[in-house]
């Protein structure tokens, strides 16, 4: 395709600089890793393929906040590389984060799995003070290790209940027993239906008081699976009626903007399950950034 003399494209345009131009291997106070577990899922997925696709979807958006009137390519995100077989290697992934220490990291699923392992780095040895805030429509409190636990495997690791949030808990997709168990060990639970009510803001506000009540790091789980089902095709466990893909962008921002708040992870996206505009990885990316204008926000 020929164009008009003097016409820029927005491939060539210097004017437009593009997100992926954010990840460099320079020194930052943000870190960027690649997490690819999904041999433990509970249900066959291939979401050890959606790292590599989210750094791509980076590609197409800008580094222009509007709503922030911020231009995010201010701040640089340090890759921290990948972990190969993350599921047999859960400690190297506790290592390389600590050793980071990064003001914060995002780490990159993968399916659910990864939570343990990136918030343990998170933690170091603050482990006691820890706070976790999950959005996700499950507990993650299965026996057993699978995508389906790592909230119960934090607890059991010595992570207070009483500074676990969970954001966006919804209706037939928690079974009696792991309710029980979320009550029991004073799990604080923002359902869906919450959500709804108060709005995304006020539930994050909540959230971080509770996780953020022994002033020790916080690590934010987004499960995309939260959404609703039509925004987020690629994620298997997703159903009808979650959260919107604007508040999940919300959430990433605003938690973020508490500087408590060191690690967040996205996961739970198969990438091979996407629609032809891939509007779940594109949602991931963004979380990316939204994530980045939450800490400039600092």
């Amino acid at each position: 395709m020929s164009y008009p003399e003097g016409l820029v494209t927005v491939a060539e345009d210097p004017k437009w600089q593009r997100a992926s131009s954010l990840i460099t291997n320079a020194e930052s106070v943000i870190g960027l890793i690649d997490i690819p577990a999904h041999s433990f899922s509970i249900s066959q997925t291939n979401a050890h393929l959606t790292p590599k696709a989210i750094r791509e979807a980076l590609h197409r958006f800008s580094t222009q906040s509007y709503s922030a009137d911020k231009n995010v390519a201010v701040q640089s995100i340090q890759d921290l590389g990948e972990i190969a077989n993350p599921e047999q290697n859960e400690q190297q992934t506790i290592e390389t984060i600590s050793a980071a220490n990064k003001e914060l990291t995002i780490a990159l699923g993968g399916d659910n799995s990864i939570t343990y392992a990136a918030a343990l780095g998170v933690y170091g040895n603050k482990l006691s003070s820890a706070g976790l805030i999950t959005l996700d429509a499950h507990h993650d409190l299965r026996d057993g290790n699978s995508n389906g636990s790592p909230v119960r495997r934090l607890i059991e690791a010595g992570l207070n209940p009483k500074q676990v949030v969970q954001i966006g808990i919804n209706d037939f997709s928690n079974s009696p027993d792991y309710e029980q168990l979320a009550d029991s060990l004073g799990i604080t639970v923002i359902t869906r239906t919450e959500v709804a009510n108060i709005g995304i803001a006020s539930a994050c506000k909540k959230a971080l008081a509770i996780a953020g009540a022994s002033r020790g790091p916080i690590h934010v789980d987004l499960d995309v699976d939260v959404c609703d089902q039509s925004v987020v095709p690629a994620c298997p466990a997703a159903a009808p009626g979650g959260i919107s893909a604007f508040e999940l962008r919300q959430a990433a921002r605003l938690l973020v903007t508490d500087s408590l708040v060191r690690g967040l992870d996205i996961t739970e996206i198969d990438v091979s399950k996407d629609t032809e505009d891939q509007r779940t990885i594109r949602l991931g990316a963004l979380l990316v950034l939204e994530a980045v204008a939450g800490y400039l926000k600092r």
